[in-house]
Order: C-alpha cells, then sequence, then structure tokens
C-alpha cells in the first residue's frame, strides 16, 4: 500500500494514528509531528521510523493539542504556520500543562517567530527547508537531553543529589525545581541551563559554555537562543516571586547565579 494512501486511511479528526507501528516497538520513544503538509508528514515519519522511533501525526494544531494531552510524545515537532491553531498558539496551551520537548519547524525569513517561539518554551528550532537527517539528529540530541540518566549518578559519574541554593531545590532526578517551595516548570533545556549556572554561584558562564551544558555538540545554536532561555527563565521565576534577581546578565561577558 502506498504511503499516501496509509495516511488518508488512518486519519481521523486530523491525527494520523500511528498504533500499527507501535506495536512490536517496546518503549521505544514516540515523536509527535504537526504540520499541515502531509508531504512533509509522510517523508519525516519515515525518516524517524527507519530509526526505530514511533510516529504521532496531526495536520493540525487544535487536533495536536487534544492528541497530545490524550497520548503524551517524548518529543514533539511543531510547525508555525498552521490553520484553525498555529503552531506559537499550540505550544502556548500546551506549556499551560507541560514541559514535553518541543522543536519547531520556521520558514526561512520568521526570524521574529523563532526568537518568540524559544520565548514561549520550545526546547530548538530548525529552518525549512531542512534535511530530514537534521531534524533526525535534533530529536535525538533533544531525547539525549530529556533522558533520565542512570539511578544515583550524576553526568560526569559522581553521586547524583539534589541542588540547593538558597530559596532553589533542583532535583535532576525528577526533573523537578522548586523557588520558596512553589513549584517553576521547566523544559528540559531550561532545566539545563539554570542547573549549569547554579551549579557555581557567583562564576559567570559564557554563552558558550551554557550552550555546551543544555545542546549537543553536534547542535548548533547562536547567542540569541541561550538569551531567549535566559529570559523566558526569569519570567518563569518572576510569576512566584516579583523579587526574583538570582540570574545576573554581565553584559558582553555572559551570566552567573547570584551569591546567596
Amino acid at each position: 500500500m502506498l504511503e499516501g494512501q496509509r495516511m488518508d486511511e488512518n486519519t481521523k479528526n486530523g491525527a494520523i494514528s500511528g498504533e500499527t507501528a507501535k506495536k512490536g516497538r517496546g518503549q521505544m520513544p514516540t515523536i509527535a509531528l504537526v504540520d499541515d503538509d502531509r508531504n512533509i508528514l509522510t517523508s519525516v515519519s519515515m525518516a524517524l521510523e527507519a530509526e526505530g522511533y514511533h510516529v504521532q501525526t496531526y495536520t493540525d494544531g487544535a487536533a495536536a493539542l487534544a492528541g497530545l494531552a490524550a497520548t503524551p510524545p517524548d518529543v514533539a515537532v511543531f510547525d508555525i504556520k498552521m490553520p484553525r491553531m498555529d503552531g506559537l498558539e499550540l505550544l502556548r496551551r500546551l506549556r499551560q500543562k507541560s514541559d514535553m520537548p518541543v522543536i519547531f519547524l520556521t520558514s526561512k525569513d520568521d526570524e521574529i517567530d523563532e526568537l518568540f517561539g524559544l520565548k514561549m518554551g520550545a526546547d530548538d528550532y530548525i529552518t525549512k527547508p531542512f534535511s530530514q537527517r537534521l531534524l533526525v539528529e535534533r530529536v535525538k540530541a533533544v531525547l539525549r537531553r530529556a533522558a533520565p540518566k542512570v539511578e544515583g549518578q550524576s553526568i560526569d559519574g559522581g553521586e547524583k543529589v539534589v541542588l540547593e541554593r538558597g530559596q532553589l531545590v533542583l532535583d535532576p532526578e525528577r526533573h523537578s525545581c522548586t523557588w520558596a517551595a512553589k513549584d517553576v516548570v521547566l523544559t528540559v533545556t531550561e532545566f539545563l541551563i539554570l542547573q549549569a549556572l547554579a551549579q557555581r554561584p557567583g562564576y559567570v558562564k559564557s554563552r558558550d559554555s551554557l550552550m555546551d551544558a543544555a545542546y549537543d555538540d553536534q547542535v548548533y545554536v547562536d547567542d540569541r537562543t541561550i538569551d531567549s532561555h535566559i529570559k523566558r527563565l526569569r519570567k518563569k521565576f518572576k510569576e512566584v516571586d516579583d523579587d526574583f534577581d538570582a540570574i545576573e546578565t554581565l553584559y558582553g561577558v555572559g551570566y552567573r547565579y547570584r551569591e546567596s
């Protein structure tokens, strides 16, 4: 059966079921694709499935919002420009309840959308046109960053402990963050950046070092990406504490976590 025929037969309310693909794949990660271009859905789905992933596909944001809530994937890939509900609105609603890793697909000239998406909590973005291999590698990178480490072990093989800095408590094992005993929901990227800063209060972290902490070596990001994540972090903490000022900017140098 042709791939396009399979997609048409499995399409329902804008979602294309992947239950058939899921059978026999055990606990392989699930990737959700949301794009109104069926050619992209078909080609990218095939590339991801060839890597062993289970794939859920949706043709618009409204259908995806319901589907992602019912069957949360490990990583979601959103196109920005879609009918009924665009990718930015989908991300805004998703972030009200979930810290699921999200990668944006953006048009070449939509720089403002890229930055806005990062400020809203996207973990990464890819500019169209893109190679399928690039998207697969970005998905792998996000999965590696989001994957729980071996119980009781840190990234460098040492003992993994809860990080406490004044009112901040970070638990890497549970991917939980609290400030003054209030929950702060962070994306994978935000958590890793904050963890890198809080590990050594008073020490300056350059943007490059924060990139190394939060992104895979194979993934290129520019300075604006880190700046956008920092702005997002500050906004989230100020929502629970108007006086939050623990993340300091040293213009032209980088960022540091304020010493208590």
